[in-house]
């Protein structure tokens, strides 16, 4: 059951019980302005826990020349401390994130961000490099 909760801070408190998702049109408002805020192919961001985490949807682009994650297997991608990857989509598939999958071009990356500071990190992670163009 979903249900859309006016005040952000019973989120927390109705959902668990018969209520799975609780949003508040606040957390869909931050969610949708974090998005455009984002560097690199960010194309969704949830604010987690009244934005002490997040998690982001990345597109990753370019080869291995390229890219820091594009022909790279999970394991061997250099994430910041605080971040995990926790699955990828690929076309109509979702792979759940072992370290032993290997990321491709077009790929959407399900990361999720305790610490904070280290966003800008995972947004350099997903940028291009110049031989891309």
């Amino acid at each position: 059951m979903l249900t859309l909760i006016n005040n952000a801070a019973y989120v927390d408190l109705v959902q668990g019980g018969e209520i799975d998702i609780a949003i508040s049109p606040q957390q869909a408002t931050i969610g949708s302005l974090l998005t455009h805020v984002r560097r690199g192919d960010i194309v969704n961001v949830h604010s987690l826990r009244r934005g002490a985490a997040e998690a982001i949807e990345a597109i990753a682009h370019g080869d291995k020349q390229s890219s820091k994650v594009v022909g790279r297997t999970i394991r061997d991608i250099a994430l910041p401390d605080g971040t995990t990857i926790g699955a990828i989509v690929r076309g109509k598939e979702v792979i759940i994130a072992h370290g032993d999958v290997m990321v491709e071009s077009g790929d959407h990356v399900i990361l999720f961000v305790i610490d904070k500071r280290r966003i800008r990190d995972v947004e350099r992670l997903f940028q291009v490099g110049l031989t891309f163009f």
